[in-house]
């Protein structure tokens, strides 16, 4: 038995949208070999199992850190941006921030800002592959049907401002067991890499993500709001007792 945390992350300004992501941070109560299962049925399009909080013990490395694993419904993934925001702001509400997340792919750094957002900075190379396609008119995006589950993923977008930065964007992750994603911060990383300038991105029914690309640095900082939804006991076969 432990606790589910269950958040929405990427909220948008009229508090709709938000993607649901479930957090334990007693990750290690879930047996490594049991995360796929559990995270398949849980059903969030991504699940969070927090494995260490630390603080750096060297001089040169005083920052606090937690070791993150992330789950889809079918498989794991190396990075995921909705799924490092959601942790940190946890954390930090648990009083327990961290400075930096450390996933399989790289080190993410973390922060929040005055408004309220929680942000993390990321690679373009830790995302995983996806088609993206540039479509028309938002209406055309709004339209789109995703392709059929286990095909790979796509993800349409169009202007809605280009002048001001701001666009609209869907994103069918069918190749991860997922229908369509709420909001995808691993995206926003690919798209301000690949715009490179400043952007809004009005995902899904309502979800609002920054995006702040640093083309010097060659990363990409993304950022949005997130509350708690519920805390519940959670008890999966084959759990630590």
């Amino acid at each position: 038995m432990t606790e589910l945390h269950v958040l929405r992350v990427f909220i948008g300004p009229d508090g709709r949208g938000g993607n649901p992501l479930g957090v334990f941070v007693d990750g290690a109560a879930i047996p490594s070999d049991r995360r796929g299962a559990v995270a398949a049925e849980l059903g969030f399009s991504e699940t969070v199992f927090v494995d260490d909080l630390a603080r750096g013990a060297d001089r040169d490395d005083a920052r606090a850190t937690a070791t993150v694993r992330i789950f889809t419904p079918a498989a794991e993934l190396p990075f995921a941006g909705h799924p490092t925001v959601g942790t940190a702001w946890l954390l930090a509400e648990r009083r327990t921030p961290v400075d930096v997340l450390r996933c399989p792919a790289g080190d993410v750094r973390t922060w929040a800002d005055d408004d309220g957002r929680r942000w993390i900075q990321a690679r373009a190379a830790w995302v995983h592959d996806f088609t993206i396609d540039q479509l028309a008119t938002v209406a055309e995006v709004d339209a789109t049907a995703g392709p059929p589950m286990g095909d790979p993923g796509r993800y349409v977008w169009a202007w809605e401002d280009e002048a001001a930065g701001r666009l609209r964007s869907r994103y069918f992750a069918t190749d991860y067991g997922i229908v369509e994603d709420e909001a995808t911060g691993a995206a926003a990383v690919r798209m301000g890499h690949r715009l490179g300038r400043d952007l809004v991105i009005r995902q899904g029914i309502g979800s609002e993500l920054v995006v702040r690309p640093d083309t010097a640095a060659g990363t990409v900082d993304v950022g949005g709001r997130v509350e708690l939804v519920e805390t519940r006991r959670f008890e999966s076969s084959g759990s630590r007792p």
